[in-house]
């Protein structure tokens, strides 16, 4: 007999019915007394506890109210109807009950066979919503990790609460853009056109794949997973086109345009759970391998993909969490910007740690104090990246390359106060450079970055306000270095990718050779050869960014945004220095963007969006750059088509 036929009868029972058959109990009045109850008292029990007559639980969750709760509660109901009836006995109800293999397949046990006889969907018109195949990936399915493995598992993985979860995403980038584009020394693009700098239009196209699967032993859904093997592959394909040479290659004779593809491994770790500590599972976890790692809410000083061991748990009914971990940074692929195992790993560690606290300093915040120790000991390494560039040392001041050791510290909050949603970092960056590039000599680094983000909602409407402050270096030749760096940066503020400015990277032309202002999908002016292959740099003008938005949710499937921010260098001294100007401006200009976000299916399974910003230079951007066409402001067009199973 089917799983359907035997379960059928069970849904259908009718216990009515076998009350009928026996018959109506036996009125029988109901007593109730007459006496006046005591008065509860509120107490606080031991976890597992019950209290004891008139007594309340008023600690199920210390230090947290429970909704609802009032210590005193109200008089005892009396009850007078006479002639109830009392509740019948508990074989007045049907017993033809059948144990099933688990509790994710109650429902898909239902669904007919193929080949069987559907009728079954026109008894239970709701089933269709149930039984579907299984590659779809918008319900229950055993791909995706909604139902354990069972009995299909493998020999050799013991329980059976295995969960497989398998990912693949797409990834498309159309991206029309201008910026300052430096003429090369040598040669021009065009014949007879040499100047400074040259045209400002290219185009970027770039398809990226990743392929995850994640082997999970436990269920995850109220407490933390026993063990976790994943793996995270991604191969990316990008063309380029731009109109000046010497941009895309370092030989003139490689043309204007480039077309590169790479594989890189993203993530391959071991996730273990160490111990519980408490029996709301607060617990101690151990992470081994390549795995993602985010110093902060926003991303602003370490964000990124890395080889570690990293210790994490928490504790107090999961209102504080910690993190202590060590990651070895990899080479990057230069055009990519993935994970390049094929070198060897660099000489530059990151130690982290930080700790969360739930409702502090406020109820509804979260605070997070953090120390990262980042440890570079690479000024005997000579780096060349894939196009041919140096990248270390950077093509800076005496050319030499660099050690040195930077401690931050930093305070974060995340949260609400109020009717306001709040997002704030605080940074102090102190240690020593081990060579500064105006000076040739030692520098303590003194260098400090601030940020904060505050939005209000009013019903589908989100309004956004946003400032950003990071120390520049006033003076490049003493022995202070001031200009606040990250370590890999990757910010999710003020607009993020959809900013011009953090969108696009401006070449440094004219005062260093490869050297960017700024880097792509970040938002420091640091002066690095590269964000992704170069070392962090603390003579560096600085940052300053105030900016307004609003995100607008016509539907759920359809959001609208928009921001404005102004950006200004926040000491120019450095920039004097290398351009020998004797005066730059600090203001870099006004950075205006737009964005609409479409999810057809109301999920992140499949994602559109087309965005579109403009940089209007202000007087330290046109003192710094021009082009040959003549262009007063420069412009970013982002489309960008997210796929996801």
């Amino acid at each position: 007999m089917s799983a359907s036929a035997l379960l059928l009868p069970l849904l259908l029972a009718q216990p009515a019915a076998d009350m009928a058959e026996r018959g109506p109990e036996p009125e029988v009045p109901i007593q109730t007394p007459v006496e006046t109850p005591a008065e509860p008292r509120s107490v606080i029990l031991p976890p597992g506890e019950d209290p004891a007559p008139g007594e309340v639980d008023a600690g199920v969750l210390d230090g947290r109210r429970r909704p609802g709760f009032e210590p005193n509660l109200p008089d005892r109901a009396v009850q007078t109807n006479e002639g109830a009836l009392r509740a019948p006995p508990p074989e007045a109800f049907p017993t033809d009950q059948l144990p099933v293999p688990d509790r994710w397949r109650i429902l898909t046990g239902l669904c007919p066979q193929k080949g069987a006889d559907q009728s079954l969907f026109t008894v239970f018109g709701a089933m269709r919503d149930v039984c579907h195949s299984k590659r779809d990936p918008y319900h229950q399915n055993l791909l995706k990790g909604d139902i354990p493995l069972g009995e299909k598992r493998p020999a050799f993985l013991k329980g059976d609460d295995w969960f497989l979860n398998l990912g693949l995403v797409s990834d498309t980038v159309l991206e029309p853009r201008t910026f300052p584009i430096p003429v090369g020394v040598q040669t021009t693009a065009r014949p007879q056109s040499l100047d400074v700098f040259g045209r400002d239009a290219s185009f970027v196209f770039s398809q990226s794949f990743i392929a995850s699967a994640s082997l999970i032993k436990g269920q995850t859904a109220f407490k933390p997973p026993e063990i976790e093997y994943r793996v995270a592959v991604a191969f990316n394909y990008n063309h380029v086109r731009v109109p000046e040479r010497r941009v895309l290659y370092v030989e003139p004779s490689k043309g204007i345009t480039r077309s590169d593809n790479f594989l890189g491994l993203q993530e391959a770790f071991v996730d273990y759970h160490i111990r519980n500590t408490s029996e709301r599972y607060d617990f101690d976890s151990v992470r081994v391998g390549i795995q993602p790692f985010q110093a902060d809410f926003r991303g602003f000083l370490f964000n990124d993909n890395q080889p570690g061991i990293r210790f994490f748990g928490n504790r107090d009914n999961n209102r504080v969490q910690y993190n202590l971990a060590v990651f070895w940074r990899t080479e990057k692929d230069t055009n990519s910007g993935l994970n390049n195992l094929t070198e060897s790993l660099r000489d530059d560690f990151v130690f982290v740690a930080n700790l969360y606290r739930q409702d502090f300093l406020i109820p509804s915040l979260t605070s997070q104090v953090t120390v990262v120790y980042n440890r570079n000991r690479e000024a005997n390494d000579v780096q060349i990246d894939d196009n041919g560039f140096p990248v270390r040392p950077a093509l800076l001041g005496n050319l030499r390359g660099r050690d040195y050791d930077v401690v931050y510290l930093g305070y974060n909050a995340d949260g609400r106060i109020g009717r306001i949603n709040l997002t704030a970092s605080a940074y102090g960056a102190f240690g020593k450079d081990g060579n500064s590039f105006f000076t040739g000599a030692k520098a303590d680094i003194r260098a400090f970055f601030g940020a904060a983000e505050l939005s209000y909602d009013h019903d589908w409407m989100r309004f956004r306000l946003s400032g950003l402050y990071a120390s520049g270096d006033g003076d490049p030749y003493d022995n202070t270095e001031t200009g606040f760096d990250a370590i890999f940066e990757n910010p999710i503020f003020a607009g993020a990718d959809t900013s011009y400015w953090i969108r696009q990277t401006i070449p440094f032309a004219g005062g260093g050779r490869v050297i960017s202002i700024n880097g792509r999908n970040g938002i420091l002016n640091s002066l690095r050869s590269s964000k992704d292959q170069g070392q962090s740099n603390f003579n560096n003008p600085g940052t300053i960014l105030l900016g307004a938005g609003a995100d607008f949710d016509l539907t759920p499937e359809l959001r609208l945004s928009g921001n404005a921010n102004h950006l200004w260098f926040e000491n120019t001294a450095t920039l004097q220095a290398l351009r020998m100007e004797g005066s730059i401006p600090k203001a870099i200009g006004w950075d205006l963007s737009t964005a609409a976000i479409w999810r057809p299916k109301a999920t992140q399974n499949l994602v559109f969006r087309l965005s579109a910003a403009a940089l209007l230079p202000g007087k330290g951007f046109k003192d710094l750059f021009d082009n040959v066409n003549g262009h007063r402001s420069y412009y970013s067009v982002l489309a960008n088509i997210i796929v996801a199973y």
